[in-house]
């Protein structure tokens, strides 16, 4: 089998974030230039135009209703403080809307006309979200607080009769509100009052403005959508995550680690006007799409299925008459491209053709999806994947890929750096240890506080399982991840140093308390749910840090991060290399003074990721 580079990996495109405008133009965004930008086409597989043209990579893109613009987010060199703004498709003309780059702003939708658009920011105090309206053509200071908040808000969209805002709420990742606000008495609704925690997500209005849809686990341990009444406040379910062919008792039903409350409803899209329908399942990580009309108000009557790549769907965009919807879908053999289907038929066609680099897809691996035992007798869901060739005499090398979050999933979407290695001869190992997300909400927290290193315990087994496969080598197995997957390697390391010839943290948390008295104000309270508050649980946190253990540590470590991370300051990075070199272990620091939490530029992640593949070879 032939062998690519890993920069030939990293130029494999993504086309994703797809909205169909009122012309029939599908806008979307592609990083063909090395970061995703706004791009355009008329027609199914024709040549796209492109229309930004920014080093920085562009967040989303929302056509208008009524006119050949759209509204776009930015931010600058990944430090999240996104700006919005206005493109004019026909003049090419870009306009700077919010023009306020110390504060966020986080998109909540069109007005059905297009003269006015909605918005989330923290002008105010960093550490909360106010929502704002503001008219299409005015710029900078035009926008008009309609509600001052004191947490967390998002905007999920207008009314049918553009009088009222949906209000989404977070506390935690796992608590969250649901409020109606209305535009001319400025009166906010509580809809979700509730105790304990609880999911209210992806939040729509219904055709006639009388209900919300939503998908909660409010009597569930996994999301179901449901219907809420605004009037009577009720709620009935309209579809759970179980179907006539995921029975419980079927010997061919994925196992499911957090119970049999069915799996998770990702999410729903709803066309006011024609009352379609489109939500997704969340089967073990694939997503099940399901198309329908809203017949009853708390019915949806099914049309056939889309024929999409099997792996990771989402992102639905209408068109205006919801007769067909634009949709995302990648595969861990295929990358992301944009799919329009025909919501009564199912008939679909892929309209982008983002390049694989030259490389043949038929030479992209499959994983297997494994479940493996835990510490407490729990099965692990994980992908593990293996080159298609025959192994070395001593097995494979193997890199155990850990994800972040912690409330989170690794799922079978395209991976540029994955295939690079299982195209050179390494394995990889993703496992959904205790505290991802997808497996309902007791899984979730499984891992909360004072029960953060039992999922470490879990990475252990999973290396122990692999240590049962002839395959593998059990002197060559890597840990890298990163964010919490960061945390996860460093902890890793530490707390169980005999397993890893090598550890890979990428912008990844070495200490909880400097964490957490550093990271973006706006973030703070929502991650001290997880991970235990500064005020009541500092000396714990203290005791789970990878910088206070790093005595243990034997491997040889790489460090990455960005200059301008606002989730896991760069100052996590410094700290772990600093202690680790005073215990003389080999570590190797690679900063970008132009990226956040995460490498977004092409030739950073070029730069990156040839540096991790040299570590490798050197160390495995």
């Amino acid at each position: 089998m032939h062998q690519y580079d890993i920069e030939r990996y990293l130029n494999v495109r993504n086309a994703g974030g797809a909205d169909l405008g009122p012309d029939g133009r599908l806008s979307f965004l592609l990083n063909t230039t090395g970061t995703g930008q706004v791009w355009s086409l008329d027609e199914p597989l024709g040549w796209p135009e492109q229309h930004t043209f920014f080093e920085e990579s562009v967040s989303f893109v929302d056509s208008s209703p009524e006119r050949a613009e759209a509204v776009f987010g930015m931010d600058e060199g990944g430090n999240e403080r996104a700006q919005l703004y206005l493109l004019n498709y026909e003049s090419g003309e870009i306009t700077d809307l919010t023009a306020r780059p110390d504060a966020k702003h986080r998109w909540g939708g069109w007005d059905d006309e297009g003269d006015r658009f909605a918005f989330a920011s923290n002008r105010r105090d960093e550490a909360v979200f106010d929502v704002y309206v503001q008219d299409r053509d005015a710029i900078g200071d035009g926008a008009e607080r309609v509600h001052e908040g004191d947490g967390w808000l998002s905007v999920a969209g207008w009314s049918p009769s553009d009088d009222r805002l949906i209000v989404h709420e977070a506390h935690s990742s796992f608590d969250h509100d649901v409020y109606t606000l209305d535009l001319a008495s400025g009166d906010l609704t509580h809809h979700t009052p509730h105790e304990g925690d609880v999911r209210y997500g992806s939040p729509e209005w219904g055709p006639d403005g009388e209900a919300l849809y939503l998908v909660t686990d409010r009597d569930s341990d996994t999301l179901r959508l449901e219907r809420l009444d605004l009037a009577t406040g009720e709620f009935s379910v309209v579809a759970s995550g179980e179907d006539d062919a995921d029975d419980a008792g079927s010997d061919d039903a994925p196992e499911k680690p957090g119970g049999d409350d069915g799996w998770n409803v990702d999410g729903v899209a709803i066309h006011e006007e024609s009352r379609r329908a489109v939500y997704s399942r969340n089967v073990d990580g694939y997503t099940e799409i399901t198309v329908g009309e809203l017949v009853e108000p708390d019915r949806i009557d099914p049309f056939p299925s889309p024929d999409l790549p099997e792996g990771v769907a989402g992102g639905v965009s209408f068109g205006p008459d919801g007769n067909r919807f634009a949709i995302t879908a990648t595969g861990s053999t295929h990358n992301a491209n944009v799919y329009v289907v025909d919501a009564t038929t199912g008939e679909t066609e892929r309209w982008t053709a983002a390049s694989t680099a030259g490389i043949p897809p038929d030479t992209f691996v499959e994983p297997e999806l494994v479940h493996y035992p835990t510490f407490d007798g729990r099965k692990i869901p994980a992908f593990f994947s293996v080159p298609e060739t025959e192994p070395p005499e001593g097995g494979y090398p193997v890199v155990v890929d850990i994800h972040g979050g912690p409330e989170s999933q690794r799922r079978p979407s395209f991976a540029s750096v994955k295939q690079y290695l299982l195209n050179n001869g390494y394995a990889v190992f993703e496992p959904n240890v205790r505290g991802s997300s997808g497996y309902g909400k007791a899984y979730s927290a499984l891992d909360d506080v004072e029960r953060r290193m039992d999922s470490v315990a879990d990475v252990r087994a999973g290396v122990e399982w692999l240590h049962d496969h002839p395959e593998v080598d059990p002197d060559s197995v890597v840990a890298m991840g990163g964010s919490y997957g960061g945390f996860m390697v460093l902890s890793a390391l530490t707390e169980y140093p005999e397993l890893w010839a090598a550890g890979v943290d990428i912008v990844g948390i070495a200490n909880f308390v400097t964490f957490l008295e550093n990271t973006g104000d706006w973030r703070r309270k929502l991650r001290e749910a997880e991970y235990g508050s500064l005020a009541d649980d500092r000396e714990f946190l203290e005791s789970i840090s990878p910088i206070n253990n790093i005595e243990a540590i034997e491997s040889p470590l790489f460090v990455l991060h960005g200059a301008n991370d606002p989730r896991v300051p760069v100052d996590e990075a410094e700290q772990i290399v600093e202690r680790a070199r005073d215990q003389g272990v080999p570590v190797r620091k690679l900063v970008f003074d132009d990226e956040g939490h995460g490498f977004s530029k092409l030739e950073n992640r070029i730069e990156a990721y040839r540096a991790v593949v040299d570590f490798l070879a050197e160390h495995v």
